[in-house]
């Protein structure tokens, strides 16, 4: 089962497959992007980055985006310093070891919105492993899901960049899958993840109406890379995609390319900002996931006396 859920918002992986639906999402939800800067004071960091969960708020906002690493900056380096443990993850753990699952918690509450955290390093006291992880909270404040990204980042492009996220962090172990009562069901991945089409796959197929990739592209495959692949996984799937990125810093030992997006269904891109810090807000809506499915209708069309439903096959428990 879904082991990453926490409450019973929570659907288990490992039901019946759902069949291909043309209405996933329940209602129209005003989608919000926070493309953060960020530095090397986490206080200060989590300060702001409530400033602008709140300034997104004020505009209608249901879902609240935070870019990947938006409590730290992003490097190996950092990592262990700024883990934290996550209550209800691995167990209870004193507030004043755990400020950025407490702020989030609290803007989640004060704003009455869903927001997902964008990431932040996660420490497991009881293996001290590290990984580098998403939580969800819903309008209550509780935490619905968490995402350990699965994918760990590891490319090495000679001349370009080398970065080696395995050196330091644990991959996750299961898609996640977290189901908004209101509006539907969101597939979360991170940064990385994006490349690799299964995770979204899964959620299409399980009904999920988005998929939302908290992620840190940099210079190298963000130009070239950022964009396509969230239009990839939007037309493969007929599904909207939001790709939230921290603002660029040139004075960050790794720079990100920005451009935080929502992609429609039909895999335009509908919604972006440039590189600077900024919000990127669009309201998606069940009738242009019903248009594009009823055009080009994907979701009944597949083959699966030729080849494998992958939705139907469980991933491996945690």
């Amino acid at each position: 089962m879904f082991r990453r859920f926490l409450s019973a918002a929570a659907t288990p992986f490992r039901a019946a497959a759902t069949p291909a639906m043309s209405f996933p999402l329940k209602k129209p939800c005003k989608l919000a992007l926070i493309q953060l800067a960020t530095g090397n004071d986490k206080t200060a960091n989590l300060k702001h980055a409530g400033e602008k969960v709140a300034e997104a708020a004020s505009r209608g906002a249901n879902v609240v985006v935070l870019p990947e690493c938006f409590n730290s900056p992003y490097g190996t380096e950092y990592f262990p310093k700024y883990a934290e443990p996550i209550p209800g993850v691995t167990g209870a753990h004193p507030p004043e070891s755990t400020p950025s699952y407490n702020t989030l918690s609290a803007l989640a509450s004060t704003h009455k919105i869903y927001l997902i955290g964008g990431s932040i390093p996660e420490l497991d006291p009881r293996t001290q492993k590290l990984y580098n992880t998403s939580m969800t909270f819903s309008p209550s404040g509780a935490l619905i899901a968490t995402h350990r990204k699965v994918h760990l980042f590891d490319i090495s492009i000679p001349g370009k960049i080398h970065f080696i996220e395995s050196e330091v962090l644990s991959p996750g172990m299961t898609p996640t899958l977290v189901d908004l009562p209101e509006f539907g069901l969101i597939g979360i991945g991170i940064c990385y993840d994006v490349r690799f089409p299964e995770l979204a796959m899964l959620a299409a197929r399980k009904g999920a109406f988005a998929m939302v990739y908290p992620g840190a592209f940099n210079m190298t495959t963000g130009p070239v890379h950022w964009e396509l692949l969230g239009r990839g996984r939007a037309v493969d799937n007929q599904i909207y995609v939001a790709l939230c990125s921290p603002a660029r810093s040139a004075e960050a030992g790794y720079t990100a390319w920005g451009h935080s997006m929502v992609i429609d269904p039909y895999a335009e891109v509908v919604a972006v900002t440039d590189e600077t810090e900024g919000i990127v807000e669009w309201v998606l809506t069940p009738e242009r996931i019903t248009e594009v499915r009823k055009g080009i209708p994907v979701t009944v069309q597949r083959r699966f006396d030729v080849y494998a439903d992958i939705s139907v096959v469980g991933p491996t428990e945690e």
